[in-house]
C-alpha cells in the first residue's frame, strides 16, 4: 500500500510538471524592439480575463486564436511605442486607474477608499475582487493598463492629424436629436446650498456647535453663501457648496433624508433654510436657492441648470467620441497590419499544432 501511495504521488508530481511545461510553450515571439515571448500560460490568463468580463464559461479555438492575435497586435504597438521612446509613467497609470474605479463608485475615491468599499460590500480584498472580476490582481491590471495606454499613445501620435478632423456633421447631430428627443428632458430640480460638518468620533458636540452657529448666522444674514465657501480655504472643519438635486431616491439618500422629506423640500419656496439635521457621520443643513420646472429640451437649451453646455454641444461631443473610437479601431488595425511581418513576429505554433494546444 505504501508503494502504491508513493507511486501515485510521484505520478501527480510528474503530471503537474508536464502541465507546467506545456503552459510555458511559446506560441509566438514579438521582436520589433526587444524579443517578447507569448506563452500558452499568458494566453490562458488573457482568455480567463475575457471570460470573466463577458460572463462566459469558455471560448472556441477560433476565438482563442483571435485573442492570441490581439495579444500579438498589442505587443507590436507597445514595442513600436517603446522604439519611438514613448513612455507612460506610473502616476499616469494610477490616475487612470482611480478615474476608472471612481466612475464605478460614483464619487472620487483613493485606492484605499475603494478597497474599503469593496471589503464592506463583498467581503473580499481588492486583489481578490479584481481577480474575480477581471482574472488579474491590482498589480497585473495596472501593468495591463500601462500597455493599453502606451499603445493608445502611439496610435494617436501616428494618426493625430486625421483624428482631429473626425467630427459629426450638423445633419447627424440634428438627426440624433430628432431620434432621441424624448430622452432630452429636465425633471423637476432645485439648487441647494448644502453645509456639512463631519463628526470626528471624539467630540461630536463641538461639530454640532459649529454647525448650529453657522446655521444661526446664515438665518440672521450675518453669513453669506459666498462667505461660507471662501472660509473653507482656512477652515477645513466643514464643507459647503451648491448642488443640483432631482426628485429621486438617490438624491434623497445622498442628502441623508427620506424620499418623502425630499418631496416636502421641493414644496418649499426659494430662500427656505432647513433646521439642523444629524446623520450617522455629520451635522448638516441646506437652503433652497433656485428651482427648475420639468421641461422638454431643445437643441439650444443647456443640458443641466447652472452650466453652459447645450444639448447641441452635448450630442456633438458624444458623437465625436463615438466616431473617434471607431476611427481608432480602424487605425489600430491598419498600424498592426503594417507591423505584423515575419521580421517582427515569429509564430512558433500554427495550423494543427496550434489548434491542438488551444483545445482546452
Amino acid at each position: 500500500m505504501k508503494k502504491l501511495a508513493l507511486g501515485l504521488a510521484l505520478f501527480l508530481v510528474a503530471a503537474t510538471a508536464v502541465f507546467a511545461q506545456n503552459d510555458l510553450q511559446a506560441l509566438a515571439v514579438v521582436k520589433l524592439h526587444k524579443p517578447e515571448t507569448i506563452t500558452l500560460r499568458q494566453l490562458k490568463s488573457r482568455v480567463e480575463m475575457y471570460q470573466k468580463q463577458n460572463g462566459v464559461s469558455s471560448f472556441t479555438v477560433d476565438q482563442k486564436k483571435d485573442i492570441l492575435a490581439a495579444i500579438i497586435d498589442e505587443k507590436l504597438v507597445v514595442q513600436a511605442a517603446q522604439k519611438a521612446n514613448m513612455q507612460i509613467t506610473d502616476s499616469q497609470v494610477e490616475q487612470y486607474f482611480l478615474q476608472s474605479v471612481s466612475q464605478q463608485v460614483g464619487q472620487q475615491v483613493t485606492e484605499a477608499q475603494f478597497a474599503d468599499i469593496v471589503k464592506s460590500q463583498t467581503g473580499l480584498s481588492l486583489d481578490d475582487f479584481m481577480k474575480q472580476q477581471l482574472g488579474m490582481n491590482v498589480a497585473d491590471y495596472k501593468a495591463f493598463l500601462k500597455n493599453q495606454l502606451l499603445a493608445q499613445q502611439y496610435v494617436l501620435s501616428q494618426k493625430q492629424n486625421e483624428i482631429k478632423n473626425v467630427a459629426p456633421s450638423d445633419e447627424e447631430i440634428r438627426t440624433f436629436y430628432d431620434l432621441n428627443k424624448a430622452s432630452f428632458v429636465w425633471n423637476d430640480m432645485m439648487k441647494l446650498f448644502l453645509v456639512i460638518v463631519p463628526k470626528d468620533g471624539k467630540d461630536n458636540e463641538a461639530a454640532k456647535k459649529k454647525a448650529d452657529s453657522m446655521l444661526a448666522d446664515l438665518k440672521a444674514k450675518k453669513l453669506t453663501y459666498d462667505k461660507i465657501k471662501s472660509n473653507m480655504e482656512s477652515d477645513k472643519g466643514y464643507q459647503g457648496g451648491d448642488l443640483i438635486v432631482s426628485k429621486t431616491a438617490q438624491h434623497a439618500q445622498q442628502l441623508g433624508i427620506s424620499y418623502q422629506e425630499l418631496m416636502e423640500l421641493f414644496g418649499r419656496d426659494i430662500g427656505y433654510i432647513s433646521n439642523l439635521n444629524e446623520t450617522s457621520d455629520n451635522f448638516q443643513f441646506y437652503a433652497v436657492r433656485q428651482k427648475y420646472a420639468a421641461k422638454m429640451l431643445s437643441l439650444s437649451d443647456v443640458v443641466q441648470p447652472e452650466t453652459t453646455i447645450t444639448v447641441y454641444d452635448y450630442i456633438k461631443s458624444n458623437l465625436t467620441q463615438q466616431k473617434q473610437s471607431q476611427f481608432l479601431i480602424t487605425a489600430i488595425q491598419d498600424i498592426t497590419k503594417s507591423l505584423d511581418t515575419p521580421q517582427n513576429v515569429d509564430r512558433k505554433k500554427t495550423g494543427d499544432a496550434l489548434n491542438k494546444l488551444l483545445n482546452w
